[in-house]
C-alpha cells in the first residue's frame, strides 16, 4: 500500500514540473511576441513606374548559409522587397570540415550554400552588387559569388502582367 502512495506522489511531482515548464514557456513566448509587436515596421517606399520598358536584371548570389543572415538586412535597407532563396550544394575547391565515418576522416569537396535570386528593375544594379559585396566579404575562401544577367521578360501567371508591372505587389 505504501508503494502506491509513493508512485502517486512521484506522478504528482512530474505533473507539477511539466505544468511549471509549460507556464514558463508561455510567459517567455508572450514576452517575445510582445517585444516583436513593439518594434515598428519599416515602411517601404513605393517606387514610381519607369517610363517606357524598364530594364530587368537578375542578380544571383551564392554564399554560405551563415553569411545569408548578414545579407538579408543589408538588402532590406536598400529597398529589395522580394527574393528567391534556394539551398544548394556546391562542389569545388572550397571544402567544409572533414566528415568522419567510423572514426576515419572523409574529405569532401562539397559545401552547403544558399542561392539568392533577385530581379532588379528600379534600383541600380551596381548598388545591389556593392551592398552584397560589403555584407558578405570576409576575405576568406567561401565568401561566395555574384552573377548578373539580363532578363528579357517577367510574366505574372495569375494576372498576365508583364515586365515591371509583374514584379509589383
Amino acid at each position: 500500500m505504501g508503494t502506491i502512495w509513493i508512485l502517486i506522489g512521484a506522478g504528482a511531482i512530474f505533473l507539477l514540473q511539466g505544468l511549471c515548464i509549460f507556464l514558463l514557456s508561455v510567459i517567455v513566448l508572450n514576452k517575445t511576441v510582445a517585444e516583436k509587436e513593439k518594434k515598428p515596421l519599416k515602411k517601404r517606399i513605393a517606387m514610381p513606374r519607369p517610363e517606357g520598358k524598364a530594364k530587368l536584371t537578375k542578380v544571383e548570389i551564392i554564399t554560405s548559409q551563415a553569411k545569408f543572415e548578414d545579407l538579408k538586412p543589408a538588402l532590406d535597407e536598400i529597398g529589395i522587397t522580394g527574393m528567391t532563396i534556394t539551398h544548394v550544394v556546391g562542389y569545388g575547391l572550397c571544402t567544409e570540415e572533414a566528415d568522419f565515418y567510423r572514426g576515419i576522416p572523409l574529405s569532401t569537396n562539397s559545401a552547403l550554400k544558399v542561392k539568392i535570386e533577385i530581379i532588379v528593375s528600379q534600383l541600380p544594379v551596381d548598388l545591389v552588387v556593392e551592398t552584397a559585396k560589403q555584407a558578405l566579404h570576409t576575405g576568406k575562401i567561401g565568401d561566395g559569388k555574384i552573377f548578373v544577367y539580363d532578363v528579357e521578360n517577367v510574366i505574372r501567371i495569375r494576372t498576365g502582367e508583364e515586365g515591371y508591372d509583374a514584379l509589383q505587389y
